[in-house]
């Protein structure tokens, strides 16, 4: 009895150990923080960097004289999508998590950026230009695309006569949120919803101001996003549907670039959420 009891002990420690090990792995792959800067250049070239979340570690990972902006982590943490214009005009790149094996996905002469990753890592966001767009005062629109993660079958999402910018997925991969500007002024944006293949679009603010930068809660249940309806730039909260509008930041300065916490390991206590906000996007409680 004291052997099986013993041998019971040492299966349960050996999943513990696992299990925390495990962990540990999936910690560490998320505890690092891609950004764009250009201290190595000009304000006009930015590369892609990473550092541990506590600053140290800094490491340039593009390290070309073109200029590269808006990292997006794939979501096992192996890759990086980013914005290229080392070939003249915008294209989205991906490179491993250690800035090698860097590829064009695009490879086209169009211009394209602000990629987003899939939450199931098989598939990528972005916005792009097209031969077929509409051309106005403004150059030519930018409209929603899709394409896998090796750059195969790209899909339109959006069809529309003006900007359709900044998508974002839902955490279950349904739904993505993105900015459009379809009054045509370049300036005042609007917060739309559609589900993955581009149907069911919806707008989900409606303001004579501007309404951007889109980001999911880890529920699926609400959107952040930044907006100048008050004057100054603020970070704003609705439902997914568009009700239940919140300033969330309420102060005199400017407040952009909202982006949810949507790790697997982030879990808030009951009537408090977690959002990160700003230049470098830190968490507060």
């Amino acid at each position: 009895m004291d052997r099986r009891y013993s041998l019971g002990h040492l299966i349960l420690a050996s999943v513990v150990v696992l299990g925390l090990t495990l962990l540990m792995v999936c910690f560490d792959a998320q505890a690092q923080i891609a950004f764009e800067s250009d201290r190595d250049w000009d304000a006009l070239h930015f590369e892609i960097y990473v550092m541990d979340n506590d600053g140290g570690n800094l490491r340039n990972l593009s390290n070309n004289p073109g200029d590269d902006r808006q990292p997006s982590w794939s979501p096992d943490g192996k890759q990086i999508a980013f914005m290229s214009e080392r070939d003249g005009h915008r294209q989205i790149y991906v490179m491993d998590a250690d800035g090698n094996n860097q590829r064009n996905l695009s490879d086209n002469e169009f211009d394209e950026w602000e990629p987003s990753w899939s939450p199931d890592g098989k598939r990528i966001a972005f916005s792009a230009r097209r031969e077929a767009h509409v051309k106005k005062e403004f150059d030519m629109t930018y409209e929603i695309y899709v394409m896998d993660a090796d750059g195969q079958n790209e899909q339109r999402l959006t069809d529309n006569r003006n900007n359709d910018w900044k998508p974002v997925w839902s955490p279950d991969g349904e739904r993505i949120a993105f900015a459009a500007d379809r009054k045509g002024d370049v300036v005042s944006f609007d917060i739309y919803v559609m589900d993955a293949d581009g149907g069911n679009q919806q707008k989900l603010t409606n303001h004579r101001a501007s309404d951007g930068s889109p980001s999911w809660s880890p529920d699926g249940e609400r959107i952040v996003f930044n907006s100048n309806r008050d004057g100054n730039a603020e970070i704003y909260v609705m439902d997914a549907d568009g009700s239940n509008l919140q300033n969330l930041t309420n102060n005199p300065h400017n407040d952009g670039s909202p982006a949810w916490l949507n790790s697997p390991f982030s879990v808030s206590p009951t009537g408090k959420t977690f959002i990160m906000w700003g230049r470098l996007k830190r968490v507060d409680r």
